[in-house]
């Protein structure tokens, strides 16, 4: 069968088979001439353009081949071997190596030469301050005392050879940095030699006094590395000795050497000789140490180092510096400037400066009036000194410090370590340490304000846990249920452990800070037990509230700022309103749990005749640290006992030396002054002298103390007050005199 079908395809064929079904099947289309000519066209094409990409990539690969074979056959013409190949290989490695470093240093240059951007050295201090003590009598001096006026042709030539056999004898070979000096530095001090040259050249020295800060740290090594060779660049090496011995810090507020040799020696540093002039550069290493007016000893054995270095530099010869080191140097008496308060007036003048910055004085030069009481500070030296040097090392301590105070809140005495020359660093203000039980009134005093207690309130003294922490007693002992005052006086740790989870811990933490603990620490679940740590003069600050029936009461050193010119610029408002802490009850039953400390308690030994005496005691767990901070109406003291390293003392509580300490200060504190009454304690203090007049009228005996005397000038007065009355009284004419030896006997107490 045919069918006709109209469009591309002729006809269909249809085959029936009997047994199967019918299939469709197309035929072949019938080709149209065009359509057969366009796609030969299109295959043709293509055929083309593979055999172009096969010529292409083929010749791109053979010239690639031939460049390779061009360029092994130029680097052949260099082909070396054996040695020359290994200096080859290490100078190009080497210059990789150095590619790489030259980034890193540029790196590590970029914050060195950001200090020199603003084309400003650092300032030294640029203040210059005379400091007065409560009397008005000068007690010290802090700031600048600066003199560039000498050029460095006329500076003696053996001191400038003298700085430099000891400071840097490659200075004029070396381009900032001696790299030579620095290894043997490093070998020296792998040696155990304390040599007495420093591994920093002069020029990294000047960069460190110009641009960085005093502290030791590798990043601040490298900026002066840099900023030494940036300081090579921009002046001579004439220029670089100029600022050093201009800019040199020199012991005893002194900058510049001009300033040091007329402190010193009183001289012009044109006049000094070979002896005074090897002192003045053995000041440059370690000023402080040093010092002929801080150690006179360790100076001149230093400037005998100085004399030799001349000597082994080829400066000079055995010969020439054999007269000075027969006649060492001796510098003008300053003995009145040494005895000074230091520690306090540190204090004081970083108190001056902030004051000076806020009011944005324009003046160079200051008077400043202070708080401190010479003869009181005389005091507790001696009673730190004394106790520590008795009984120092039968308790393995080394370390003491010491800050009393009037209950207004003025400081009156600071001791800030055993020996100022030593050490500068003053552990009466900078020095954090854990008060022990010395912390407890913080907790007793939040207690007595949330919990409706008094000191004979009953309590529970057993033991609670506070997760795994289980608190101990100092004996090991647990105890049942106590009096606050029994608890108190014996400084039993279970009781206010159980009162801080009454009270809740972050209630003490606030009570502690609004009394007068100025820093942070964390509120823990020891906080009860004293796990904080506080400095000794925030301690007396926070026992002032309690001497001063509950007001707040910070410690201050400075009552007036005049210029040298004479205009006020700062004085301290005395009578200001002050914030209260504590309500006047709570005062009183604190007061009381203090007294029972002096009196049957942890505190005995702090107990002095005629005076009523109130404190706590305070130990840390592991003996590290020892308090007895107290006060009566008279002065607030507090005291600490340790070592610098946080090694153990050997059993060291607050009861023992602390306590001895402070008992030893108020002794003499309290000699034939008119002894105050404290808040709540029920005592009645000796009697004050009282002298009778020839016309029969009765004089009070003097309680303000003059400056200078002390008790030994007032048993000698004393002395003298009875012979002139024996006197008097066989001639028959004591009545009319008694009462002006008996009154000025009394002016002892000083």
């Amino acid at each position: 069968m045919f069918a006709h079908v109209e469009g591309d395809f002729t006809c269909c064929r249809v085959l029936d088979y009997p047994t199967t079904a019918s299939i469709a099947v197309a035929e072949r289309p019938v080709q149209d001439p065009f359509y057969h000519k366009e796609k030969r066209r299109k295959k043709v094409r293509m055929l083309d353009a593979d055999a172009w990409l096969d010529s292409a990539l083929y010749e791109f690969w053979n010239a690639v081949g031939r460049g390779y074979r061009h360029v092994e056959d130029f680097f052949a013409l260099f082909r070396v071997r054996g040695v020359q190949r290994l200096v080859v290989e290490l100078v190009s490695d080497g210059a990789s190596f150095l590619a790489i470093g030259a980034v890193f240093v540029v790196a590590l240059a970029l914050p060195a030469f950001e200090a020199t951007a603003s084309g400003k050295f650092n300032k030294a201090e640029d203040i210059a301050v005379v400091f007065l003590d409560r009397y008005g009598n000068e007690i010290g001096r802090r700031g600048i005392r600066s003199d560039d006026s000498v050029p460095l042709a006329k500076l003696p030539d053996y001191f400038v050879k003298a700085a430099l056999a000891t400071e840097d004898r490659r200075f004029y070979d070396h381009f900032g940095v001696d790299v030579i000096g620095t290894v043997r530095a490093l070998v020296n001090n792998a040696a155990g030699d304390n040599g007495t040259q420093g591994g920093s050249s002069i020029t990294q020295q000047l960069a460190k006094n110009l641009f960085l800060s005093p502290e030791r740290t590798v990043e601040r090594k490298i900026k002066e590395a840099f900023l030494a060779v940036w300081l090579e660049w921009h002046y001579s090496k004439d220029e670089i000795l100029k600022l050093y011995f201009d800019r040199a810090y020199m012991g005893g507020g002194n900058f510049g050497a001009t300033a040091a040799a007329e402190y010193y020696f009183g001289k012009k540093i044109t006049d000094v000789n070979l002896a005074e002039a090897a002192m003045l550069a053995g000041l440059f290493k370690a000023p402080t140490r040093y010092a002929p007016t801080v150690d006179l000893a360790a100076a001149r054995a230093r400037a005998n180092l100085v004399l030799s270095n001349l000597v082994d530099a080829g400066y000079l010869t055995e010969g020439q510096v054999a007269a000075a080191r027969r006649s060492p140097a001796t510098p003008t008496d300053r003995s009145a400037e040494i005895a000074s308060p230091n520690y306090f007036l540190d204090w004081a003048f970083d108190q001056t400066k902030q004051i000076i910055a806020e009011t944005r004085s324009t003046a160079a030069s200051f008077v400043v009036r202070t708080t401190i009481d010479p003869v009181l500070q005389s005091y507790a030296e001696d009673a730190v000194a004394s106790v520590l040097r008795e009984q120092g090392e039968r308790y393995d301590v080394t370390q003491s410090a010491m800050v009393v105070a009037e209950p207004n809140g003025q400081v009156r005495a600071m001791v800030g370590g055993i020996d100022y020359g030593k050490s500068q660093f003053n552990r009466a203000v900078s020095s954090l340490r854990q008060p022990g039980s010395a912390f407890k009134p913080f907790v007793y005093s939040t207690a007595l304000e949330m919990l409706d207690l008094k000191p004979d309130s009953i309590v529970s003294g057993a033991t609670r846990c506070i997760g795994d922490w289980c608190p101990r007693n100092y004996s090991g002992n647990s105890v049942g249920r106590v009096s606050l005052i029994t608890a108190f006086a014996k400084s039993i740790n279970t009781v206010p452990v159980n009162l801080s989870i009454q009270t809740g811990r972050q209630p003490i933490a606030d009570m502690a800070h609004r009394m007068g603990i100025t820093n942070d620490f964390a509120v823990t679940r020891s906080l009860a037990l004293g796990s904080a740590s506080v400095s000794v003069l925030d301690m007396a600050s926070s026992y002032s509230v309690f001497a001063s029936g509950g007001y707040k009461t910070p410690g201050y050193g400075i009552l007036r700022i005049n210029t040298l010119r004479g205009d006020l610029l700062y004085e301290k408002d005395v009578n200001a309103p002050r914030e209260r802490v504590l309500t006047e009850q709570t005062v009183i039953y604190m007061d009381q749990l203090m007294r029972a400390v002096i009196t049957s308690g942890t505190g005995t030994r702090a107990a002095v005749e005629g005076v009523p005496a109130l404190g706590k005691t305070g130990t840390t767990s592991d003996y590290r640290d020892a308090w007895f901070c107290g006060f009566t109406g008279n002065y607030v003291a507090a005291v600490w006992f340790g070592n610098d390293d946080y090694h153990q003392t050997k059993t060291l509580t607050g009861g023992l030396l602390p306590a001895m300490t402070w008992q030893k200060f108020m002794a003499y504190a309290h000699t034939n002054i008119e002894i105050k009454p404290v808040l709540g304690v029920d005592f009645t203090p000796a009697p004050f002298v009282i002298a009778t007049a020839g016309d029969g009228q009765t004089v009070a005996a003097q309680a303000e103390r003059p400056p200078t005397l002390k008790p030994e000038a007032a048993i000698k007065l004393l002395d003298l007050a009875d012979q002139l009355k024996a006197a008097l009284r066989a001639s028959g004419a004591e009545t009319g005199v008694a009462a002006l030896a008996v009154s000025a006997a009394p002016a002892g107490n000083s």
